[in-house]
């Protein structure tokens, strides 16, 4: 019988992102009856069950204690719970995942060229109420977000439509004059003629991986949940890092030059042959030339499958649900 309840977004590229994470992470989703089964388990903790939901079924039902954790978008998150007072007592963001980047922003028609700022926009819709009579019509799926944001944008002039359909449209249709709607590239908006305020981005977003503060937490709920998030922590370690290897004279003086040029870090000390470094990817190949230098005959670089060790986001995660 499942104790814990994963969300998972249920289709598209978030899904298969997620599950390829869930899977690098030791954490294999199974469905038994293939792809139209909307739940799932996961292999070797059969205490867990997998939860296929669409990404804001998932933020809704965290925010309401209906699941433990889930894997959404920031901007589903912010949607859902609007206030950020409310949504810190309800949710606890463990930690964004690096997918599924894209951002929600203010977009007008290009012709408006006088209009490129918050600023210029409330001109717009006193203008806009002055010579047709109305408010300027705002087309989006985040009604919450938005009304947020122009508050604080100093923007009251304006009526929300609630899309339903393809946001960008709606200004070509005549259903609205600018829209709120979210973007990865750009692309289609700048297809349908509308541009981004130089100011209006309001949320940038990627899936995160979150849990819910307020579901039936109990001590097998909250020991499954720290360890599925070891996993992962282990898993978004072995991303950032390379592993180099490598016979120095003096691995003591190696250890501490490379710890503040390189970042590097000696999981087992300096005492094993060989020396034995982690660091960060993006300076393995300076800190390999700095070894070279002094007096290492070779290093050897090594993709780290997982890294486990002490955890600030598990320790973060139980604070959260204790």
């Amino acid at each position: 019988m499942s104790e814990l309840i994963l969300a998972v977004p249920s289709k598209g590229r978030l899904q298969e992102q997620a599950l390829e994470f869930l899977t690098r992470s030791g954490l294999k989703v199974s469905r038994a009856r293939g792809g139209r089964d909307y739940r799932g388990t996961v292999s070797g903790m059969p205490e867990v069950e997998i939860a296929f939901l669409s990404a804001s079924e998932i933020a809704r039902e965290l925010a309401s204690g209906n699941a433990h954790l889930g894997i959404t978008g920031l901007d589903l998150v912010h949607e859902t719970v609007d206030d950020p007072a409310e949504r810190d007592e309800k949710l606890h963001r463990v930690t964004p995942l690096g997918f599924g980047p894209a951002d929600v922003v203010v977009a007008v028609p290009e012709r408006w060229i006088d209009v490129d700022t918050m600023a210029d926009l409330a001109d717009a819709a006193e203008m806009h109420r002055a010579r047709h009579g109305r408010t300027l019509r705002v087309a989006t799926k985040f009604v919450n977000v938005t009304r947020r944001f122009f508050a604080g944008a100093g923007l009251a002039d304006y009526r929300i439509v609630e899309s339903l359909g393809a946001t960008e449209g709606a200004p070509a249709a005549g259903q609205a004059d600018l829209i709120v709607d979210i973007t990865t590239t750009g692309s289609t908006l700048a297809a349908n003629q509308l541009k981004i305020l130089s100011d209006g981005v309001i949320l940038s977003s990627q899936a995160f991986f979150v849990a819910a503060r307020t579901a039936n937490w109990t001590d097998l709920t909250r020991s499954l949940a720290a360890t599925v998030v070891d996993r992962i922590a282990a898993e978004m370690r072995a991303q950032s890092v390379l592993e180099l290897r490598a016979v120095v004279p003096d691995p003591a003086r190696a250890l501490a030059e490379t710890a503040e040029r390189f970042g590097a870090v000696a999981p087992f000390g300096f005492e094993p042959v060989p020396l034995t470094l982690h660091v960060p990817r993006r300076r393995a190949s300076e800190c390999a030339a700095f070894l070279r230098l002094v007096g290492a005959s070779s290093v050897v670089l090594v993709q780290v499958a997982d890294v486990y060790g002490d955890n600030p986001m598990t320790d973060a995660l139980l604070a959260a649900t204790a």
